[in-house]
Order: structure tokens, then sequence, then C-alpha cells
């Protein structure tokens, strides 16, 4: 919290160690968005640059990880508009590179599902069981309603579900 104040009087070594903390998680959302490594570290530069020319307008110190991984994942997305392309990748690739990056992800079919979601549902379900997320959490880093988190949480799952079904019978 001491931290938080120090950086945001313009304390870069604070801020510094702030970010030191929270890169890790920041780095595996972004990989999950962009899909490979060097946009991922472009979207991570990105959002620390911008976090650290507005961290004097941090309301609440206590949702500094929040408010970062709003940056982020707002700076995902326009990344990803602005490119407005879909980036094909080897499921060998994706798998060797996926697995040092998710919190002790082990199972690929469930990442590649996870990957293939919708955004909404994505962002939804990444911050709830990645990054474990209350509902009313996620609901405030989307600035959108507890209804519309626990239905895209639920859409997300059925989906996901439905996709791994599919995958087993295919297998068989």
């Amino acid at each position: 919290m001491k931290q938080v104040q120090r950086a945001k009087k313009g304390n870069k070594k604070a801020f510094q160690e702030l970010i030191e903390e929270e890169k890790v998680k920041l780095y595996k959302i972004a990989y999950i968005y962009m899909k490979n490594e060097e946009e991922a570290l472009e979207v991570f530069q990105e959002t620390v640059y911008k976090a650290l020319n507005s961290i004097s307008h941090l309301k609440d110190e206590r949702y500094f990880s929040t408010w970062l991984t709003r940056i982020l994942i707002n700076t995902a997305f326009d990344q990803l508009k602005r490119k407005k392309k879909v980036i094909p990748m080897e499921r060998e690739i994706l798998e060797s590179k996926a697995s040092s990056y998710l919190l002790s992800e082990n199972d690929p079919d469930l990442l590649q599902a996870v990957i293939e979601l919708d955004e909404k549902y994505k962002t939804v379900v990444i911050l709830r069981f990645y990054k474990d997320y209350t509902v009313s959490q996620i609901a405030e880093l989307l600035n959108c309603p507890e209804g519309t988190v626990k239905t895209n949480i639920h859409r997300g799952i059925n989906l996901l579900r439905e996709k791994l079904k599919e995958d087993d019978c295919i297998n068989e």
C-alpha cells in the first residue's frame, strides 16, 4: 500500500517494484490474448508505460493490481483491433510456449479452447479462473453489471465444455 502511495508521488523505484510483483500475471494474460510472445511483450510494455504515465490518477491504492490489469486488457484489445488479424499457430508451438506461461496449466486442450473463446467470454474466464478475481471484482474491472459477468462466465464454461466434449469424441 505504501509502495503505491510512493509510486503515485512519482517514486519510479516504488513503481518498478510494484510492476515486478505483477509482471508474471500480466504477461500471462497478455500472452493469452495476443497468442505470441513478441506481441504479448509489446502489450506488457505498453501497459507499463501507460500505467507509469497515469498512476497519479489511481483513486484507490488497494486496487492497483485491478487497475493495472484493466489497462493491460484494454491495451490488448486496442492492439487486436489495430491488427484485425487472426494469428494462426501450430498446435505444437502453442502447447510448447503456452504451457510455460500459464498458471500450472497442464491441459493443452483446455488452453486451446480458452484461447478460441470470444473475447467477452475469454476475458471473464481468465480473470475468474486464472487470476482468481471475484465476480464483483470482474464487474468493476470491466465496468459492467455483475449479472452480465455471471452470465458470461456461465456461457464461457458451457462453450468450453462443448468444445472439449467435441474434441473427446473426435479423439476416440
